[in-house]
């Protein structure tokens, strides 16, 4: 980590692993950017990636890591099970290729959507538990879980996911989802943050961020930071990437943070886990 970033604060997980709270997206990178954009990202001073299958851009995200220089102890890489491998045996050979592109090692492999066609989550989960046991990835969780799907696990005698990674952001707090994780022990990644960019035109955050001296973004990944979740901007710019770990030398005080919750209109960003049934 270079000398002017600053120390990124550590989420304690409950399989007894730390993850770093801020890391960096490559959601919607193209496979063909990837390798540059993860290098910046990286050269910039993150040390937390995640990525998915589904993202199509695994294999550049290993180059990035390989090519870096950095010793593999100081990173924490994340995926995520598409959502065509359900089934056990699809499940482990999709996480054998996911090993193979990302160098060897997983720190934290996410089931990525629970898919309404199925109609048990818990068989995915135990082939996650299975791979956990069977391969190098130290710890496994899940996206997009309702408090439904958690206590599916729950009652099926399965172990608890370490993480919980859901859509949260100003217009969709998602705060039942982040209860009922609070309540097993669960970390929450916050995906999303920014509502896919629709923070920027808002006149109450720009108001704020001119009143902290900040930028919208800054101000935001400030609020999901002192909410206690996990996030990780995803930026092209290595100027940006800066500026969203620069985050850490400011807080928001209660009314601010509040003022960001009040923006809360149930507007998703992205798709309900409760009908998404894309296969991919």
């Amino acid at each position: 980590m270079t000398a002017s970033t600053p120390q990124i604060p550590l989420i304690d997980l409950g399989d007894g692993r730390a993850i770093p709270q801020l890391g960096f997206g490559t959601y919607q990178v193209p496979p063909a950017d990837t390798e540059k954009v993860v290098s910046d990202a990286l050269e910039a001073g993150y040390r937390h990636l995640d990525t998915a299958q589904m993202y199509g851009n695994e294999d550049g995200v290993g180059r990035a890591i390989a090519a870096s220089g950095i010793p593999r102890d100081e990173l924490w890489i994340t995926t995520k099970l598409n959502n065509s491998f359900h089934e056990a045996a699809a499940a482990r050979d999709s996480a054998e290729r996911s090993l193979e592109a990302l160098g060897g090692r997983i720190d934290l492999f996410l089931v990525h959507w629970p898919l309404a066609m199925h109609n048990d989550v818990a068989r995915v989960w135990e082939a996650m538990e299975g791979i956990r046991a069977d391969y190098p990835v130290d710890s496994i969780g899940v996206s997009n879980f309702t408090p439904a799907h958690l206590a599916r696990l729950s009652e099926a005698g399965l172990s608890t996911p370490t993480v919980n990674q859901v859509e949260s952001n100003p217009y969709f707090v998602n705060d039942e989802v982040r209860a009922a994780c609070a309540d097993r022990g669960i970390a929450v990644e916050a995906w999303s943050p920014l509502a896919q960019g629709a923070v920027f035109g808002d006149p109450q955050l720009t108001a704020l961020a001119e009143q902290v001296d900040r930028s919208v973004s800054q101000v935001v990944l400030r609020w999901v930071l002192q909410r206690g979740d996990i996030v990780f901007p995803k930026s092209s710019s290595p100027e940006r990437m800066r500026q969203n770990l620069d985050v850490f030398d400011f807080e928001l005080n209660d009314e601010q943070m509040a003022s960001i919750s009040a923006l809360h209109n149930g507007t998703r960003s992205g798709p309900d886990p409760d009908t998404f049934d894309w296969r991919g």
